[in-house]
């Protein structure tokens, strides 16, 4: 099966001579979870922002599709089927629940078609049946968790080929957290290719089919889910190098 995305001997960085990312290269494959793991500030965000067009590779390529989307303008991500779901909220904090989430809906009906605004909303609503008594609220207004549910109602809204979710569960009550992994799951059964960020090494691990592990801004090691099963803890101190 050939990738839906690949990044090949990607370096960048936020400043000259810095670089964040080193020669890094990995690929995702359509309709399946891609897991990516590391200590914090081994470079999983900014891998990702880097996809988004939000950094710009000094060295290497992105591809996409079989098009190349190196250095790619963000606000063009939606039209190529690519969906990013940050760690932090994205919402606009001063428009109703509803606004944001039709926002991104009413682009893709003016530029795909077939697209039922309507319908697919509604359709949304089943999935997440809590968002309706919240419509009319301010985003801002909302919890934490709450936030994270209308993040992730709107991704399913726009069915992207390709969902990148950064930390979904981060800072987030277990409750919460079990219902963001059960959205997830939710997008993988819709067909999405999924790159999912983590702090819970064992659950990417168990929810991914293939994973990566990143250290320092480099692959360190890469692997089917087998490969990773058994003491993890164990396993990810060998990967990264560190001792818990």
């Amino acid at each position: 099966m050939s990738a839906l995305l690949s990044m090949s001997g990607v370096t960048a960085g936020y400043a000259a001579d810095i670089d964040i990312l080193r020669n890094l290269s990995l690929s995702i494959e359509p309709a399946r979870i891609t897991g990516l793991i590391g200590l914090n500030g081994a470079g999983k965000s900014t891998l990702i922002k880097a996809i988004c067009g939000f950094l710009r590779p000094g060295t290497g390529s992105i591809h996409y599709d079989g098009a190349d989307i190196t250095g790619i303008a963000p606000h063009t991500l939606i039209d190529r089927g690519i969906w990013y779901i940050p760690q932090e909220s994205s919402l606009f904090p001063y428009m109703s629940v509803a606004d944001n989430l039709r926002l991104p809906l009413e682009r893709l009906a003016r530029t795909t078609a077939g697209v039922e605004i309507d319908a697919r909303f509604e359709e949304m609503l089943r999935h997440f049946p809590a968002i309706r008594a919240k419509l009319h609220d301010q985003a801002g207004d909302l919890s934490g968790g709450q936030q994270k549910m209308v993040e992730f109602a709107k991704a399913y809204l726009v069915r992207p080929r390709l969902c990148l979710i950064d930390e979904p569960s981060i800072g987030l009550a277990p409750k919460i957290a079990l219902e963001v992994y059960q959205w997830i799951e939710l997008f993988s059964g819709q067909g999405m290719a999924i790159l999912l960020v983590d702090h819970n090494v064992r659950r990417v691990v168990q929810m991914s089919e293939y994973i990566y592990v990143m250290s320092l801004g480099e692959i360190t090691a890469e692997g089917k889910r087998a490969d990773f099963e058994g003491d993890l803890h164990e396993q990810v101190r060998s990967w990264l190098g560190v001792n818990f």
